[in-house]
């Protein structure tokens, strides 16, 4: 028979040992603008009760875009193989 859990009883949680909420949170951004490929990325977590916020900015060459516009378009290419509603 199970043991039945007395109402009068308190549970202590340890935040250390196991944390009630945590997140992650990550975006990149890139463009072309002049020539040149932009690229804007943000992140932001929540671990161990600690919130931790990052950021940068960059520009590089026209052909940083085009490389990786064509290496996400062969990636869902890859991947469109797959679905079953592909004709």
């Amino acid at each position: 028979m199970p043991e039945k859990l007395r109402t009068d009883e308190v549970v202590v949680v340890d935040h250390g040992q196991a944390p009630f909420f945590s997140f992650r949170y990550s975006s990149t951004e890139v463009s072309v603008a002049d020539g040149k490929t932009r690229v804007k990325s943000r992140q932001a977590r929540l671990e161990d009760g600690k919130l931790t916020s990052e950021a940068f900015e960059g520009e590089l060459d026209r052909s940083a875009y085009d490389q990786a516009v064509g290496e996400a378009q062969r990636h869902f290419w890859t991947l469109s193989l797959f679905l079953p509603f592909r004709d």
